[in-house]
């Protein structure tokens, strides 16, 4: 059984088991089962997870910005690879911000009333309620001791920990120049090693749904439920109007193509793309599609493409931003704008750091939730439908890497 199945049972496993236990929460034994066996295993995934957020999100950032700053001295194409990757990312995240807030999928739970006891929800609601002003706020995203935010991260430092990754990689770039850097070569290895632990972490996944989807069903009952379709059919919309709208809105106005018959020309790799939620393993298949069948130029097409592959990630920036509000929906925390602005950034952000494979976007959607107060424990809701929207949004990821190859393109060959 492959492993998207796997996760897929767990999840139906799990909530079965979770509402039919729901039903007898007062038996002090089903209690002693979820707190020291349940909990546990839930525990045990999400810190193997935890433990490679900082070394991952720093290299990825690092190498990102070094790429995108010095590629084979294709400074102008990697100027409007990145306006192009932060303009088509910020829509995506506009387009869930609007979304998660207007159809509000997390709503109405009241989870101090599942519990019976609200002393952990006032206690998330004080978190946010301690919230430090705006421009308290941007201030302290340029860190005044990098390594402290490192080891502060999970308690709120993410922020200022990709503010100085991103600039130790554009400085990296900028002092280098067309020289090899040895940087380069042990920051690869260590995104490598990162992301083997999350290769294997996610080998362990199918157990850890079963404990995390069991543990928020007996707690909560159906309820949760309902709000998780919901929250399936939000994403799913946030994805499709990403890919009907934005991307056709960007290359009409910045090219002449015409963008159903791109997007047309490109139907093969968004089937593979889908059927391997990986941008990575997708990248072989693009590039062959951007010369042959697209006609873009090989040298253009080979850098985005290659550098979109981990660069260019906003189909994940828009489900990162739907996930975080919809958790914060769930748990009844209330957001300010501000907080939410700050999720916009971090979502854009975390988009240059996230690996182009399965699962990979899940460390950063823990940190995320982390930053606005949301337990770890939530991801749980979501870990059983994870498979299926990294599928979509892996298929909108590969279609936003052509899109951008093509709107870097075509100003390059009439400059020729």
């Amino acid at each position: 059984m492959k492993n998207h199945h796997r996760l897929l049972l767990s999840l139906v496993l799990g909530a079965c088991a979770g509402l039919v236990c729901h039903g007898f929460a007062n038996s002090e034994a089903l209690q002693i089962f979820n707190r020291y066996l349940m909990e546990p295993i839930g525990q045990i995934f999400l810190r193997l997870i935890f433990m490679i957020v900082v070394p991952m999100v720093m290299s990825g950032l690092m190498l990102g910005v070094y790429q995108l700053s010095n590629h084979h001295g294709l400074a102008r194409v990697a100027q409007r690879t990145l306006f192009f990757t932060l303009l088509a990312s910020s829509a995506s995240v506009a387009v869930g911000i609007s979304l998660v807030n207007l159809a509000q999928p997390g709503v109405g739970l009241d989870i101090s009333q599942m519990l019976g006891d609200s002393s952990g929800v006032n206690k998330i609601q004080q978190n946010v309620a301690q919230a430090k002003p705006v421009v308290q706020s941007l201030l302290e995203i340029i860190p005044k001791n990098p390594f402290a935010s490192a080891t502060q991260a999970l308690e709120g430092e993410m922020l200022s920990l990709m503010f100085f990754s991103l600039a130790f990689g554009a400085a990296l770039a900028a002092t280098n120049g067309d020289k090899p850097s040895r940087w380069v070569g042990l920051l690869e290895e260590t995104y490598a090693a990162c992301l083997l632990i999350v290769d294997t972490a996610m080998k362990l996944a199918p157990i850890a749904v079963f404990a995390l989807v069991f543990q928020s069903t007996f707690k909560f009952g159906h309820h949760i439920l309902f709000s998780l379709g919901f929250y399936v059919l939000v994403v799913v919309t946030g994805l499709l109007i990403q890919q009907t709208v934005v991307y056709s809105m960007l290359l009409r106005f910045f090219t002449r193509i015409k963008p159903l018959s791109f997007f047309r020309q490109c139907r093969d790799v968004y089937l593979y793309a889908f059927a391997t939620a990986s941008s990575n393993a997708t990248l072989p298949r693009s590039l062959e599609l951007a010369e042959q069948d697209l006609k873009l130029r090989p040298e253009v097409a080979r850098f985005v493409l290659t550098i979109g592959s981990t660069a260019n990630q906003n189909g994940t920036a828009l489900f990162e931003g739907i996930t975080v509000l919809f958790l914060a929906q769930v748990y009844g925390v209330d957001l300010s704008l501000a907080q939410q602005v700050q999720v916009v950034l971090m979502s854009i952000l975390a988009g240059i750091g996230t690996a182009g494979v399965p699962g990979g976007s899940l460390p950063l959607i823990m940190i995320l939730t982390q930053q606005v107060g949301i337990p770890a424990e939530g991801m749980g809701l979501i870990l059983g439908v994870d498979r299926f929207l990294d599928m979509c949004r892996t298929t909108l990821n590969v279609s936003g890497d052509l899109v951008i190859a093509a709107l870097v393109d075509q100003p390059e060959q009439q400059r020729r």
